[in-house]
Parts: C-alpha cells; structure tokens; sequence
C-alpha cells in the first residue's frame, strides 16, 4: 500500500503529507471532555444509499435517441432522431462526461458530510477525518485526470464495437439496417451495456473513501459502546 501510494506521490508531496500527518495528530491529541459524540451512522448510510440509488437510475437511463449533427440543407429543423447519428462517439462521448461531473458533485458533497459529522466523534474518528480531507486534496488532481482518461478507453470500444459490427454486415451480404442497432443483439445495444457498466464501476471506486469513513464510525462506535 504504501509503495503504491509512493507512486502517486512526489517529494514535496511526501513533505507535505508528513507535516499535514504531524499537525493533525498534535491538534487531536489535544486534552478533550469525554471520548466525543457517537456517529449516527444509521442517518450517515441512509444517505448514501440514497446517493448510490440516484446515481444508479441515472447511469442506466436509457439514452435519449442521438439527433443528427447538421440541421437539413434548407434549415428547417430536424424532429425525428436519425439512428445514423448513433454511429458518431461524438453523440455519446459528452453523455458520459456529464454524468461523470454528476458523480463528482454528489459523492464530492455526501464525502464532505461524512467527514464533517466524524469530526464530532472520538479522537481517532477525528483524525482519519483530518486525514482524509488531506488525502482527497492532495490526490485529486491525479484522480481528475484518471477519470478524464475513461471516455478515451470508451471511446476505442465504441470503434472496435462499429468496426466488428460493419464486418459481419459485408460478410453477410445483407444490407445494414441502423433501426437494429439498439435492438437485444445489436452492436450498439451492447456499447450502451459497456457504457454503463463502466460509469457503475467508477461510482463504485468513486465510493471506496466514504464506505472506509463510515466502516471506521462503525467500528469505533462498537468498540466505545455508543449507541447510534
């Protein structure tokens, strides 16, 4: 763990986060009253649930049929989707990137939640709040660009997906109809089904630091005797 985390640090990053650690634990060692508040981690994991739930609905909402790039030659407006314009990432790239935004603002606010009401807790809830706070800004740059990377990865499945498909057609002999396409079976039926797959898998990942929060006031919760 700590090689891996060597990897994404620099020097002057490992500087800071030694200094950041140092201060957070001489601030939390500070003579308190009591062993702090109980987490009321039942109200904390209702709120995740519900963040996960939402975010679910709108990772696998069937996507909105793609209109064409271009207006027709005389400008008068197009109504009808144009199944041709689904052969185009450019119609599914920007999709995925807004709900990638979505996915940052809501688990970026529900993560700040989670470590504020640690921050009323015992002293070693304090400081892995402390610490995470630390964490998230000093990686998440580095986590920005990995999640900017992902539309790029989609991006060559969604070729090699039109590609396999264009090959069955000409080996058929049969003419291609783009009304099957998002049909059980079609080529782009099963890029949707990787698109979503894909955006579920980074929620999940995306995740991982609030389910840690909220297993440690768990667990530190059991080992006070609070109750939640």
């Amino acid at each position: 763990m700590a090689e891996q985390l060597g990897q994404w640090l620099s020097v002057v990053d490992a500087v800071e986060l030694n200094g950041s650690l140092r201060s957070i634990e001489t601030h939390v060692s500070q003579p308190t009253t009591g062993e702090g508040a109980a987490i009321d981690t039942q109200a904390l994991e209702e709120l995740l649930h519900k963040a996960k739930a939402d975010l679910t609905r709108l990772a696998t909402a069937p996507a909105r049929p793609a209109r064409p790039l271009r207006e027709r030659a005389d400008n008068t407006p197009v109504e009808q989707p144009d199944p041709q314009a689904q052969a185009d990432f450019a119609a599914h790239g920007p999709r995925y990137a807004e709900q990638q935004k979505q996915l940052d603002a809501r688990l970026g606010v529900l993560r700040s939640q989670v470590r504020a009401a640690l921050l009323k807790g015992s002293a070693p809830l304090q400081q892995l709040a402390a610490l995470d706070g630390v964490m998230e800004q000093m990686l998440g740059a580095r986590e920005q660009r990995l999640w900017a990377s992902l539309p790029g990865h989609l991006e060559r499945r969604f070729v090699q997906l039109r590609k396999a498909h264009q090959a069955r057609v000409q080996a058929s002999g049969l003419a291609d109809d783009p009304l099957r396409w998002r049909q059980p079976g079609g080529w782009l039926a099963g890029f949707e089904q990787d698109l979503q797959a894909l955006l579920l898998a980074e929620m999940q990942v995306r995740l991982q630091p609030i389910m840690g929060l909220l297993e440690a006031a768990r667990n530190e919760n059991s080992r006070t005797g609070n109750q939640e």
